[in-house]
């Protein structure tokens, strides 16, 4: 997602919504990695806020904590174990350093090639990819990713402009492969390395392929506000039977 999601439109569930519909079971398991915003307890409180309203069972890994829980956390069981990952947005380059003292990247690679949906908004996207374009340093700059996914993307078009016209001139001159540009409330699903839906949750939100020589915009299908994943009468009961969220500090 170039922006949107439970971070920026707690009022509209459609892109959550879409997330936990991919993962094809009635009650998925969906684990969200904050690290990007080191942990943020406002990104997490919102998180569970918006996931405990669903039929899905959400928990939280807060990496930046790991040390103050009793036993040592078992990561690859844990993630290999869920049905949909979330990364949330922030830092892209402290995300990806977290993770690769951790042995996440290759623990993420894992669950990737093993159908765990992976998901995310901002530095929480771009990682995914080749390359991205972060504010990490302060001012737009390209950023290496993990490369599951071929390419680049740049997010926040509408909402950070300033990140376009660098995103821009590194595919122009060769500084990162061609790839996507999405407006806050687009999302991009890739099945495997391939593009397969461009969806939207607010109007005239758009994306834009880019190529060193043509910016062709992508069509994104809307979704609707209206919609909800599972039976929200059903919620209730589930929490209660179920013990409510689980949490990995």
């Amino acid at each position: 997602m170039g922006g949107g999601g439970f971070c920026m439109e707690p009022r509209n569930p459609a892109l959550d919504d879409y997330i936990l519909a991919l993962a094809r079971t009635p009650v998925p398991k969906v684990c969200l990695l904050p690290t990007a915003s080191g942990d943020g307890e406002a990104q997490i409180r919102q998180f569970h806020a918006t996931f405990g309203a669903r039929c899905c069972e959400p928990r939280h890994i807060a990496l930046f904590r790991l040390g103050s829980h009793p036993l040592p956390l078992p990561l690859r069981e844990t993630l290999l174990a869920q049905d949909v990952i979330y990364v949330g947005g922030g830092s892209m380059l402290g995300l990806l350093a977290v993770w690769r003292a951790l042995g996440l990247d290759a623990i993420l690679r894992e669950c990737w090639a093993s159908g765990v949906v992976l998901a995310g908004l901002s530095a929480g996207a771009m990682c995914w990819f080749e390359w991205g374009i972060s504010t990490s340093l302060g001012a737009p700059a390209p950023a290496r990713g993990l490369g599951l996914l071929s390419g680049s993307l740049s997010v926040h078009c509408d909402g950070e402009p300033a990140r376009l016209p660098v995103y821009r001139h590194a595919v122009r001159s060769g500084a990162v492969p061609p790839g996507w540009a999405a407006d806050d409330g687009v999302g991009l699903l890739f099945r495997g390395d391939a593009l397969a839906d461009v969806v939207a949750s607010r109007p005239r939100a758009r994306a834009l392929r880019m190529e060193p020589g043509a910016e062709t915009p992508v069509a994104a299908r809307r979704l609707s506000a209206r919609e909800r994943f599972g039976d929200p009468p059903d919620i209730v009961e589930f929490r209660r039977v179920s013990g409510g969220p689980r949490n990995l500090r």
